[in-house]
């Protein structure tokens, strides 16, 4: 079975092992050694394509990639060439990780641009939501400890990713079923893909205003005005998360009259709070305010440890309700004054609980214990429905 990849061949499919296509003459393979398979994607600028390697013995699967744009307008073309000549320049870099595509070919052939790598066999997340529905705390950690490591590496070389989305996540094959895979652990089980829209960091063009790219969905506030940095492609990990753990729409799960995110209304599970609080911090809309850095990510994973506030400024807290589950479950008075009483006792020194309510006996409290107080009976009185 060969598929001809000239773009206007009427009959595309043959079902033969031949070196030309039989309804338009076509060469079959690319460069004497690729033979695609059969289409497996196409957009506004290409067609992918799986294929077959004849040059070794094994025959293993690649992807063939074809630049083929169709979009009218010079800027708009000259635009998707250089996104195509950067997919195959980061592959080039950066597929020396097992996590990472590797690039086996970039040639023209006929006149038309091809990029040929390796082929992963698996299924993206966004497929794997479909099928076996939200994501677990246990798995989103796991993925966390999975994909952090790649982007550190690609960071490692001043690339930013700027697509990262479940479509472009692909869990590979042959390996335990879902819930084994991911209590085991299985590092290097999910793949980064698709990197047509990365871009190299320099001192220079951080500060440059470029092209808006990415999913938006997924991509982060300051990448939409054209000014990508590392910390773009941590929001964008950090909403992709929010996704599996919803299934929701990202544009559900944020309120943009008031800027606030709200996919904890949306868990299908419990969540704890220390994993709550670091995908918080990675969903910061103002980049100042998020991880810097995947070494602050990892470095809050790592410590994840009861009492533990990840991603807080020194000398800033941050009181948050726990265990967090659904908001949507209701909950008694009593309920919530003995959950806030036990944040109260974490925050407070020397562990001693203390009365969340208005008639408190506590005698000239502290500054730090008044800023408590009066945060926690807000918090009293929003869980209440009290104004």
């Amino acid at each position: 079975m060969s598929y001809c990849l000239n773009p206007r061949c009427p009959k595309p499919q043959n079902t033969n092992d031949e070196r030309f296509c039989l309804t338009c003459g076509s060469k079959l393979l690319l460069k004497e050694r690729y033979r695609a398979i059969k289409p497996i994607g196409q957009g506004g600028f290409g067609r992918t394509f799986l294929a077959v390697d004849e040059d070794k013995p094994s025959k293993p699967h690649c992807v063939i990639k074809q630049f083929y744009p169709q979009a009218q307008g010079t800027s708009t073309v000259q635009k998707a060439v250089e996104l195509f000549n950067q997919e195959a320049m980061r592959l080039d870099e950066l597929g020396e990780h097992p996590q990472i595509p590797d690039l086996l070919a970039y040639f023209t052939q006929e006149d038309r641009q091809y990029l040929v790598q390796e082929f992963i066999d698996g299924y993206n997340l966004a497929q794997e939501l479909l099928q076996s529905g939200t994501f677990s705390e246990t798995q989103i950690r796991h993925l966390l400890y999975d994909l952090l490591p790649v982007l550190q590496f690609c960071h490692a070389h001043y690339v930013i990713h700027r697509d990262i989305k479940p479509e472009n996540i692909i869990r590979r094959r042959g390996i335990p079923g879902r819930s084994t895979a991911i209590a085991q652990g299985n590092p290097g089980n999910l793949v980064l893909v698709d990197f047509g829209a990365s871009k190299v960091a320099t001192n220079e063009n951080l500060n440059k205003t470029g092209t808006s790219i990415g999913s938006p969905e997924y991509v982060a506030p300051e990448q939409i005005r054209g000014k990508a940095l590392f910390a773009s492609d941590i929001y964008s990990l950090g909403v992709t998360c929010i996704h599996l753990l919803t299934g929701k729409s990202p544009f559900d799960l944020h309120d943009i009259h008031n800027d606030t995110w709200i996919w904890r209304q949306f868990l299908v599970s419990p969540l704890n709070q220390e994993l709550a609080a670091i995908l918080d911090s990675m969903l910061q809309t103002i980049p100042a305010r998020r991880y810097q850095t995947v070494d602050e990510v990892l470095q809050d994973l790592n410590q994840w440890q009861p009492g533990h506030q990840p991603g807080n400024k020194p000398g800033k807290k941050t009181i948050n309700p726990a265990p967090i589950t659904n908001n949507n479950q209701p909950r008694n008075s009593s309920q919530i004054d003995t959950e806030l009483n036990e944040i109260k006792t974490m925050f407070l020194s020397g562990g001693k609980s203390a009365n969340i309510s208005n008639n408190s006996n506590s005698s000239n409290p502290t500054p730090s214990q008044s800023k408590i107080d009066e945060e926690l009976e807000e918090m009293r009185s929003k869980f209440l429905g009290n104004n």
